[in-house]
């Protein structure tokens, strides 16, 4: 199982948010310890508690790393589709995973935040409506490199995506959401889903059912749910006990949030306790998002790739 990490870029409740420098450094350091992954988060703006958190802008950031690493796999938890044309979106992940030498995960959501969307112009109506047609432009021009498309809110007429990038068939994409709708507009074709319990228990003894509509939908439309990649974003407080600084991500609706922690070893079993349910690749939100904590989740990554002895005491 391959494990990455969410990349601190949001601003805090005092007021601080990394530089590039910092979040760069954070990469290169993931990237030379052996993680397999960094994801960045898209969003525009945060209001929690009438206050306003920003954010760097991810596109623009993603392409600034995939300069800066040679190896680390760069994803998106998850790419909204309504912030940017999708046609235009193809050809700037095409290019990404160009300048990473095809290391791009492309996740694809809808997007939930509306003030974001009020703030910055975007129609929030028809969220579900608008991602299906914006899903069609996007896989159907990084797959085959050309598409003709007209719908009721997107439309991509004799579009071609040239030139292309360095995998035939593009960047691999993944869905996340948990949403019947959402599934069924994608499960038929998408790759990869991703399923986020930041927001709740992040545990093992949470994925199955988590997973178990997911399973459902792929076999009432004839897919085999073993085809289907599955990722899982947990959050993980390496400190060992819940007493960190209060922050927008563990307020309001996520208040329940209960990050995996304990010793490095009970955090890498409950990471293994993933891989063991067909998990193939898990993202970890580090609580808190700061630097240190990222350091810390050094050792446990160790711990988890160490051999785990069988019963007759051999590894």
């Amino acid at each position: 199982m391959k494990v990455g990490m969410l990349l601190p870029i949001a601003e805090t409740d005092s007021g601080t948010i990394l530089r590039y420098e910092a979040i760069r450094d954070a990469a290169l350091r993931a990237e030379r310890d052996r993680f397999d992954s960094v994801w960045i988060v898209d969003h525009l703006l945060f209001v929690w508690d009438g206050q306003r958190r920003g954010i760097w802008e991810a596109w623009t950031l993603l392409a600034a790393l995939a300069e800066a690493t040679t190896r680390i796999e760069l994803g998106t938890l998850v790419m909204c589709t309504a912030f940017r044309n999708p046609a235009l979106l193809a050809k700037m992940a095409a290019t990404i995973d160009e300048i990473s030498g095809g290391r791009l995960i492309l996740g694809l959501g809808a997007g939930w935040n509306e003030v974001e969307y009020h703030m910055f112009g975007f129609p929030f109506d028809h969220r579900v409506a608008r991602f299906g047609e914006a899903y069609t432009i996007i896989s159907g021009l990084l797959r085959d490199g050309a598409i003709d498309f007209a719908g009721q809110y997107y439309a991509a007429r004799a579009c071609e995506l040239r030139p292309r990038g360095p995998r035939p068939g593009g960047p691999p994409l993944m869905v996340g959401s948990r949403g019947p709708r959402m599934l069924r507009l994608t499960l038929p074709s998408v790759p990869i889903w991703n399923g986020w319990l930041c927001d709740g228990t992040s545990s093992p003894e949470a994925y199955p059912a988590l997973v178990e509509p997911v399973d459902a939908i792929c076999q009432d439309i004839g897919r085999d749910p073993a085809t289907l990649e599955r990722t899982v974003s947990i959050s993980i407080d390496p400190s060992g006990r819940r007493q960190f600084p209060r922050h927008w991500y563990l307020a309001d609706d996520l208040a329940a949030a209960r990050p995996l922690t304990g010793s490095p070893a009970a955090i890498a079993a409950g990471i293994r306790g993933f891989g063991s349910q067909g998990v193939s690749h898990l993202q970890i939100y580090p609580i808190p998002p700061t630097l240190a904590t990222i350091e810390a989740l050094v050792p446990i990554l160790e711990e988890v790739r160490r051999p785990v002895p069988n019963k007759g005491g051999e590894s």
